[in-house]
């Protein structure tokens, strides 16, 4: 890998004097052969409790799933809780949820990439293949929901003898337009910088595996022409995916905003939309490296405390940043004076379902303020999955707040009505997780999980100089 170095190094600041600089990654080297092989050991090494879990969630996948979903199409939607007055029920907050955790890849991955932050090198890739499976769980909500699954053709604007269109007022064409470009584009992201670690396994695996490797890694040799081409098509793309990445979630922020609904009809709702997404996508990541770090063969070298650190001052900040829109919007609600708006606040807060607002509060306010800002908590990594799975939790909560809560007390007294899930739309909830959570294991062990080529890149940009008596760390701008 040919790397070029700008002369100039500029000393970084120690915050902590009294902590070693050789327990961060980037001043912990080793050989890259060495980062090779432990990679590859994680990747191939299975255990009959991973067998057990995959083969588990494969059920889960075919019963809770697929088994409901089927049994739904057949008898009809009549199994499901949606009714009048609420229409959007778990299958929406679901797909709401999936979205979000989706963004997740993004903005680890290219926002972080584009500000440089170095934290980000070791568990970009985890984060990108959480945004290709969180997207592809999410997919499947629009059609679970038009129940009518074999008319799915309708939302797809193709020229057809019929001169009919599909209707581009609704949101199911929105959401199908957002979810396929960014589904594409996030693949597409997610390949680009795993060429020269598929090469790498290339030539360390035998069989049906290097057959596979050597075709996805289009015949890379590591030359600097080639380190050159992939290195501009990744700045482009990492730039590109960003207004991708706001778009998508803010098209399914119009699914509620540009209707009438009281409670819904507000213009905060695309930002608003956008932040929650980061912080649940962004917890997501926590939890997932608590996992990979847990269960993984050395993924504790490559994985630190330090990761964790700078993930919860995120955490932090994106918590800060949601708390801000979600009260901005009862400001707004509250001065605008609609009667119908304000009930549904004050029911959402009194309600016979106030305990999940007061859920969503606590997890999503609360829980991170009162832990997040204490250093030793967030470098604890058990602590830290705790903290972001009741982030998620709370932001699931949140979600079941925005739509069958709201929907089901609009303006009309007569037409009120209460909302529950049915066992049918809590098998086929499940069902999503589980295909998340098959789909990663079963990733782990195909793909180079950690993207050796930046963390290599990375340890040789950062120094140790000698200044006087002690060691200062020290980077070095590569480009």
């Amino acid at each position: 890998m040919a790397v070029e170095a700008k002369p100039l190094e500029t000393p970084l600041p120690l915050t902590h004097a009294e902590e070693d600089p050789r327990e961060h990654l980037m001043f912990d080297p080793r050989p890259r052969e060495e980062m090779n092989r432990m990679v590859m050991e994680a990747m191939t090494r299975t255990s009959r409790r991973y067998w057990a879990w995959v083969i588990g969630l494969a059920l889960v996948v075919l019963v809770c799933l697929f088994g409901a979903w089927g049994n739904m199409i057949l008898t009809g939607m009549g199994l499901a809780g949606i009714r009048r007055p609420v229409f959007w029920g778990l299958f929406i907050v679901t797909f709401v949820f999936w979205i979000g955790i989706s963004h997740a890849g993004t903005f680890v991955s290219a926002i972080l990439r584009v500000f440089k932050a170095e934290f980000r090198r070791p568990f970009t890739r985890a984060a990108e293949l959480m945004t290709t499976f969180g997207l592809a769980a999410g997919a499947l909500f629009p059609l679970i929901h038009l129940g009518r699954v074999w008319v799915f053709y309708w939302m797809i604007p193709y020229p057809n003898a019929r001169w009919l269109w599909p209707n581009f007022r609704s949101p199911l064409v929105w959401d199908f337009l957002a979810i396929t470009t960014y589904l594409l584009s996030s693949t597409i992201y997610l390949y680009l910088p795993l060429v020269p670690d598929l090469a790498m396994a290339r030539d360390r695996t035998t069989g049906w595996r290097h057959v596979v490797y050597r075709l996805l890694a289009l015949g890379w040799r590591g030359t600097e022409a080639e380190w050159h081409r992939l290195r501009r098509a990744i700045t482009i793309f990492a730039f590109a995916i960003i207004p991708v990445m706001f778009s998508v979630h803010t098209i399914v922020s119009w699914d509620f905003a540009v209707g009438v609904v009281a409670g819904w009809h507000s213009t905060i709702f695309g930002p608003y939309f956008i932040i929650g997404a980061i912080l649940s996508g962004v917890a997501a990541v926590v939890s997932i490296l608590f996992v990979l770090r847990s269960t993984m063969l050395h993924m504790d070298y490559f994985i630190r405390k330090e990761h964790f650190d700078a993930l919860g001052k995120l955490l932090l900040v994106f918590s800060m940043a949601w708390a801000y829109f979600f009260f901005n919007d009862y400001l707004l609600t509250w001065y605008g004076g609609e009667e119908a708006a304000r009930r549904i606040l004050t029911l959402h807060a009194t309600g016979p379902a106030a305990w999940v607002w007061y859920l969503m509060l606590v997890c999503n306010v609360v829980i991170p303020w009162l832990t997040l800002w204490n250093r030793t908590i967030r470098r604890t990594p058990w602590a830290m999955f705790i903290i972001t799975l009741l982030i998620n939790v709370g932001m699931y909560a949140e979600r079941y707040t925005i739509v069958p809560l709201t929907l089901g007390h609009q303006r009309m007294p007569f037409d009120w009505g209460v909302y529950t899930p049915r066992p049918t739309e809590i098998s086929i909830v499940i069902g999503t997780f589980a295909l998340f959570l098959l789909l990663y294991l079963l990733a782990s062990r195909l793909i180079p999980l950690v993207p050796v080529w930046e963390v290599q890149e990375g340890q040789m940009a950062h120094t140790l100089r000698r200044v006087g008596k002690a060691e200062v760390p020290s980077v070095t701008e590569l480009e």
